[in-house]
């Protein structure tokens, strides 16, 4: 369980108590407003609350009652093997109920937190009840080659067969001599129902390969050396290298593969390993600063009591060393690649936002944006470093969020709608294309990981408001003349219009702009009628949400603000007059199936 929990206290009678589960587990604690004093960050309700953080991934800890919790999470479960550790404790600290993901961490976690509070943890899971161990949950530092496996092994244990161990006693449990054998070896094992394999991860590959080299290239020639080796793939902790290879595909390619962090040093820490490199080289220290690539990189993450088991191998474009340490590794040196995610966070309201943007806030290090677009996803923002930019520092925030990264930072670049339509996106995207010279971003910020996740964008929610106007073909213009000439505007307002697109406009208007939106309306009044549609949406999923209509040709810019968006119908458009309401919709041509005429 490598996320953080978050402990969740909804009243007073809890909230002692959630302070010192907070503490035993390094967390923070989120608080019921106007019910809990103190807390970390605050939530209004906590079913939302609950389920928000169980879709973004977050392990859960709740000093309430359990059916809170089994409320909140239930109609979003889906995959046991993806989904985060729900624990439940008494609001008296008399018994630990873990709920959720028994073999993904909850049950430890439980048996920390009773052990700290010197309470009962109510364990349920089958092995753990029988035998005190899960099987498919090794020490941290062991991985089981075949997960598969695990629970029809378990079924065996619980039906009567023994345990045979071969190799280290990982679990602590009696060698009974039995039918199902538990396998712990450094070297691949056969496996199957009833045998079960599990590597020590002692090992460190260090690779090296010149630029846009063939991912398959580098797994061949990783795959022959483990098996010259005779190193199971499940028994490397980890793939490292130098930091100048942080993007290369091959190998970021090769550490999905093997399923297994990849960490990069800089050329300066990889020169301070050459008194141990069994190949040094002045050739490659004249073109990256130190002697050895692939040798120092696996020495240096394996640590200084490390050898090489596996000396560099050299293919045309490859290299891979393996560097074994005398105990697991379960701490990386180096650092990571550094993350940016480029995250859509919808209008606002967590209800709107992807639980893949959920995800990425909340495993991001820092969090960079506009203030008030941090500030609406509330809690997920605790705890984490912000740094907040204002409107029209746009080239600064994203600069900034790219420099991060290039530090080895998981960062968040945060925006509102959907950051590709009209927003960070493209701007992110600009600053990658440029060199250093051309007033890019530097080498480190290029060679970043970067994401990009959909939100609901303004269009999009200001659609579904008013029923389903995008129903036939739809632009959208930005009617700022900030960064686009003015002319290009007018040009694109009289094309949509010829074309009789339904139109959506974005940034409609400013303190300071006020005349286009009014020429707009002029241009389209040439070519739809006077009683257009319009839908004037402001404030979308925040509680100011306020949807209007107008006819075009009544449409004031007076009425209209920068968070305001306008979604002008077509020719065709038109408002169906519903009991709640009217609704504006563009038909696409069912009308001659519901008719009968399909001439």
């Amino acid at each position: 369980m490598a996320v953080t929990p978050v402990v969740i206290c909804l009243n007073s009678s809890g909230e002692a108590l959630a302070h010192k589960v907070a503490a035993l587990l390094g967390a923070q604690v989120h608080g019921r407003e106007g019910r809990v004093e103190k807390a970390d960050a605050f939530f209004p309700n906590a079913l939302d609350h609950v389920r928000m953080l169980f879709a973004a991934g977050t392990p859960i800890v709740g000093v309430c009652a359990a059916g809170i919790l089994i409320r909140a999470v239930a109609p979003i479960l889906a995959n046991k093997l993806a989904e985060p550790p729900v624990v439940a404790v008494a609001d008296d600290g008399s018994a630990v109920l873990p709920l959720l993901g028994g073999h993904r961490g909850a049950n430890r976690l439980a048996t920390q937190i009773a052990s700290g509070i010197n309470a009962t943890a109510a364990v349920t899971t089958a092995g753990d009840v029988s035998m005190g161990v899960a099987l498919d949950e090794p020490p941290v530092g062991y991985r089981l080659a075949n997960q598969s496996d695990a629970k029809e092994a378990m079924a065996e244990l619980l039906s009567g067969a023994g345990v045979s161990i071969a190799g280290e006693n990982i679990f602590e449990i009696e060698d009974a001599g039995g039918s199902v054998e538990l396998v712990v070896s450094e070297a691949p094992v056969e496996t199957g129902p009833t045998r079960l394999a599990y590597h020590p991860q002692r090992f460190a590959l260090g690779v090296g390969c010149a630029r846009n080299a063939d991912p398959e290239e580098l797994w061949q020639n990783v795959s022959e050396q483990l098996a010259a080796a005779n190193i199971a793939p499940e028994a490397i902790a980890c793939v490292t290298s130098l930091d100048l290879k942080a993007d290369e595909r091959a190998m970021n390619d090769l550490a999905r593969r093997l399923d297994v962090p990849f960490r990069v040093f800089t050329a300066e820490e990889l020169e301070a390993e050459t008194g141990r490199l069994a190949n040094p080289s002045d050739v490659v220290f004249e073109e990256v600063g130190c002697h050895g690539v692939s040798e120092g990189a696996a020495l240096a993450v394996a640590g200084p009591d490390a050898e090489l088991v596996v000396e560099k191998v050299k293919t045309a474009n490859t290299t891979c060393a393996i560097a074994r340490a005398p105990e697991p590794i379960t701490e990386m040196r180096g650092r990571t690649r550094g993350k940016l995610s480029i995250v859509s966070i919808g209008p606002g309201q967590h209800t709107w936002r992807t639980p893949e943007a959920s995800h990425l806030l909340q495993e991001a290090e820092e969090l960079v944006g506009y203030g008030l677009y941090i500030d609406l996803i509330g809690p997920l923002a605790a705890g984490k470093t912000r740094s907040d930019f204002p409107l029209g520092g746009e080239e600064d925030r994203c600069r900034y969020a790219l420099e991060q990264a290039g530090k080895g930072k998981n960062v968040a670049l945060v925006c509102s709608g959907d950051a590709g339509i009209y927003a960070m996106g493209a701007l992110v995207y600009e600053l990658l294309d440029r060199t250093t010279e051309e007033k890019g971003v530097t080498d480190a910020a290029r060679r970043v990981e970067v994401v990009s996740t959909p939100g609901v964008s303004a269009l999009q929610g200001a659609a579904a408001r008013a029923g389903a106007p995008l129903g036939h073909d739809f632009c959208a213009i930005s009617l700022s003349d900030l960064l686009t000439h003015r002319e290009d505007i007018v040009k694109r307002l009289h094309a949509a219009a010829e074309g009789d697109f339904v139109i959506a406009f974005y940034n409609p208007v400013s303190m300071k702009r006020r005349t286009l939106l009014a020429e707009a309306r002029d241009i389209l009044l040439k070519h739809r009628p006077a009683d257009t549609p319009v839908m004037l949406a402001s404030n979308l999923g925040r509680p100011t949400e306020n949807i209007r209509y107008r006819r075009l040709d009544e449409l004031q810019v007076d009425e209209v603000d920068m968070l305001t968006v306008v979604l002008v119908g077509s020719s065709n458009s038109r408002l169906a007059q519903l009991g709640e309401g009217p609704r504006m919709f563009t038909p696409r041509g069912y009308a001659r199936r519901i008719d009968g005429d399909l001439s």
